[in-house]
């Protein structure tokens, strides 16, 4: 059974730092594309950032520069790191992924598995 489970959310006051982690369950994350995506209360769910199959890291310009994403294939784990948090980050941040390639790895539709959400909120 495959199972996405996020962690490492909390509260941060701006200009820190936070890093989520996401296992996998039921299948290796080595091959599949990765992603984050956030949704703040009344707006659509974003892409945050994502690994494609060919291992290209790719992220939302409002991100850029401020998080990383990375993983380990031994801990089937996905990772998170978010520096210099903004309030505008504050929103329920979820892992997916998905085994076949796309064009479009920040697009919430092309994702099959999802985790069930970790909070980030940050004040200023």
């Amino acid at each position: 059974q495959v199972a996405l489970v996020e962690s490492g959310g909390g509260s941060v006051q701006a200009g820190g730092s936070l890093r989520l982690s996401c296992v996998a369950s039921g299948y290796t994350i080595a091959g599949v594309c990765l992603a984050w995506f956030r949704q703040a209360p009344g707006k659509e769910r974003e892409g945050v950032a994502a690994f494609d199959f060919n291992k290209r890291t790719t992220y939302a310009d409002s991100v850029k520069g401020r998080f990383t994403i990375s993983k380990d294939n031994a801990k089937n784990t996905l990772y998170l790191q978010m520096d210099s948090l903004k309030r505008e980050d504050t929103a329920m941040y979820y892992c997916a992924s998905r085994r076949i390639p796309t064009p479009y790895p920040l697009r919430s539709s092309e994702y099959t598995y999802w985790g069930q959400g970790t909070q980030v909120t940050v004040s200023s």
